[in-house]
């Protein structure tokens, strides 16, 4: 049996490789937009911008890249588990311009200094999307990717706004065991389906217990598995050398009940029962006049490239990238970024990506 310590370092471990994208966002006072301004509510830090949504709750954005209103393309960035709208996209200045992209990244519910959302479900991270894009009128249309957990956003895209899309990528996506469509031979010896069930059972009936279990001093902080080959591949293990700490997941911070409930509900969300099984939805574009994408990495030790291979297989009609040598944090890996917006706007294939044709059985 997984024992509760393995729960801690899997949490441990998540949060850390969101946060590994979280390299200081781009100087907007260098940026062609325009400082952003502080939305009115008093209560509010200056210089945080943030819309209010039609529950009333408050949803912080930020933006960069080219003038929404001179954009050929605009594009929403849905971060990850303990991430924020600061996490770093790592596209080219000179791509970006020269493509004329315009990037939204936003606080999801609960994180940063958005307000948290007790009703939080797969549909409500869709419907967050497409109001944030009405309100701050980017078009009828729009692309959206997703960053690792923050991924089972851009599935309920595709299944509840799918009229919204210009097209949509995921990077490293999560995998939801309970998806009625994966075979229980590819999933029945995986150690992390045995610990996210553990880790539901926990959150489910003993929030308090659990709670109390992360806050604890005497638990293994993230340093314990910082730079364990068993999680990480070599090109991530010299990748976390380059970034910052990890506050979201500090004893202290753990301790404050509203980050508590925002992990464990964003967790219990993306793992817990779907209302729909992605491997069932149909293809938004049919005339080819757009596409859907998902970027993997082969050693990735978090979320398994086998089935990652599986449910892209499935759905023909995704397209499926896969890094030779890449690990869970291929979003920060250089020429990444670059490749995903080519191959999502301009439809350009790499050959560096494609996956080799005995790892797609």
């Amino acid at each position: 049996m997984v024992s509760c310590a393995a729960i801690v370092l899997l949490i441990g471990l998540l949060g850390m490789v969101y946060q590994a994208t979280q390299l200081p966002p781009p100087n907007l006072k260098d940026s062609s937009l325009p400082l952003l301004h502080d939305d009115g509510d008093d209560d509010f830090p200056l210089g945080s911008t943030r819309i209010r949504l039609s529950d009333g709750r408050y949803l912080a954005y930020r933006e960069w890249g080219v003038p929404k209103d001179k954009a050929k393309h605009k594009i929403i960035i849905v971060h990850g588990f303990g991430s924020s709208k600061d996490m770093n996209f790592l596209a080219p200045q000179e791509l970006v311009d020269e493509l004329g992209v315009y990037f939204l990244h936003y606080d999801r519910a609960g994180y940063g200094e958005s307000d948290p959302n007790p009703k939080r479900s797969l549909k409500s991270e869709a419907l967050d999307i497409e109001e944030l894009a009405d309100q701050l009128q980017i078009g009828s249309k729009f692309y959206v990717i997703g960053v690792s957990m923050g991924s089972y956003a851009t599935w309920s895209c595709l299944n509840y706004i799918p009229n919204r899309l210009a097209g949509l990528a995921m990077i490293a996506p999560v995998v939801n065991y309970q998806w009625p469509s994966i075979p229980k031979n590819l999933i029945r010896d995986d150690y992390r389906r045995r610990i996210i069930q553990l880790s539901l059972c926990l959150a489910k009936c003993c929030p308090r217990l659990l709670h109390w279990w992360v806050s604890q001093k005497w638990l293994p902080s993230n340093s314990v598995i910082e730079k364990n080959p068993a999680f990480f591949n070599n090109r991530d293990i010299d990748i976390l050398k380059t970034i910052p700490g990890f506050p979201m997941l500090t004893k202290d911070k753990l301790k404050e009940q509203v980050v508590f409930d925002t992990l464990k509900g964003d967790w219990m969300v993306a793992f817990g029962k779907w209302e729909f099984d992605p491997m069932n939805l149909t293809n938004p574009f049919p005339q080819n006049k757009s596409s859907v994408h998902i970027w993997q990495g082969y050693e990735d030790k978090v979320v398994p490239s086998k089935i990652q291979r599986f449910v892209s297989g499935k759905m023909p009609w995704i397209n499926y990238h896969e890094v030779s040598d890449g690990g869970h944090l291929i979003v920060h890996y250089s020429g990444l970024c670059e490749a995903i917006l080519k191959a999502l706007l301009l439809g350009e294939e790499n050959l560096l990506y494609r996956p080799r044709p005995e790892n797609l059985s």
